[in-house]
């Protein structure tokens, strides 16, 4: 019995885009190491096989988050396996794999944030209107860069100032929109989605093409507006932005957690230790007996 990939990947509909190719690539990676030679039969794979693999991948000196990423998508095919009979049980139940680590985000300062946002909307045009409403909702709604150009003209309520947005594991929560990211979709809805639009579509956001935007064309965005000291966020910046800023204002965790649509609050929490962080280099450089 050969390894069925494909089989594998069409139990990961629920999981995001993003999720399933880079579990598809890895877990390809990992027949393809077991095609030659590791183990060409996938009701062979037992504990053995797995440590091998795992010791192979730290010879390749990856990052340990890329390392532990691909450790989670080869224990997921397992139990894939395992749930299909191929195998009798799992034997990476009880395999140690790496844990990837968990960086501290880098997040713009408020200052950064409304210096952007007043760049974008000093600029005109279309395709301006479009950025400037991209942004509003990326740092004013917290949203996921997929879940910005998932979006669908239906899915913004301007009455009652709402945005329903489709999350990972096809989770739906409703955000609140601000004033500003309401009037800034407002403006592009009804003077630049139209100059873009060039045949019917759902898709809120449109590139040059008139097709919904992708993750590239929102980095492309970011790209266009430096913040005055030069660099040039990720669109996901704006995310983290909107929480540390949240935490920073007294806003509950539970509270942000929702808001962001993690499933465990232990998730959220990485933004606790910014605003602890930037409240240490605050006290630090401007206490005197510090």
């Amino acid at each position: 019995m050969a390894h069925d990939v494909g089989a594998f990947v069409a139990t990961l509909a629920s999981r995001s885009t993003h999720t399933r190719r880079a579990y598809e690539h890895d877990v390809r990676e990992f027949v393809g190491w077991c095609e030659r030679g590791g183990c060409p039969e996938p009701g062979a794979l037992d504990h053995r096989v797995l440590r091998r693999y795992l010791a192979y991948l730290q010879t390749r000196k990856l990052a340990r988050a890329t390392t532990a990423r691909k450790a989670a998508a080869v224990r997921a095919y397992v139990r894939h396996l395992r749930r299909q009979g191929v195998l009798a049980r799992d034997p990476a139940a009880d395999l140690h794999t790496p844990k990837g680590g968990r960086r501290l985000p880098r997040v713009p300062r408020v200052e950064d944030a409304a210096a952007l946002l007043a760049t974008a909307a000093g600029a005109g045009g279309a395709r301006a209107r479009r950025d400037l409403a991209v942004l509003e909702l990326l740092y004013g709604c917290g949203l996921r860069v997929a879940e910005c150009c998932g979006l669908d003209v239906g899915d913004v309520d301007l009455r009652r100032r709402s945005v329903t947005v489709l999350g990972k594991g096809s989770k739906v929560r409703r955000l609140p929109l601000h004033d500003a990211a309401r009037d800034a979709v407002a403006a592009y809805l009804r003077s630049g989605r139209p100059e873009l639009l060039v045949e019917p579509t759902d898709a809120l956001f449109l590139n040059a093409r008139g097709r919904r935007c992708t993750p590239r064309d929102l980095r492309r965005i970011l790209e266009r507006l430096p913040l005055p000291d030069g660099r040039r966020l990720h669109p996901h910046a704006l995310r983290h932005a909107f929480a540390t800023h949240l935490l920073d204002g007294g806003a509950d965790l539970r509270v942000v957690q929702e808001l962001l649509g993690h499933a465990d609050v232990a998730t959220t929490q990485v933004y606790t230790h910014v605003t602890r962080d930037r409240l240490k280099r605050v006290y630090e450089s401007t206490h005197p007996r510090a």
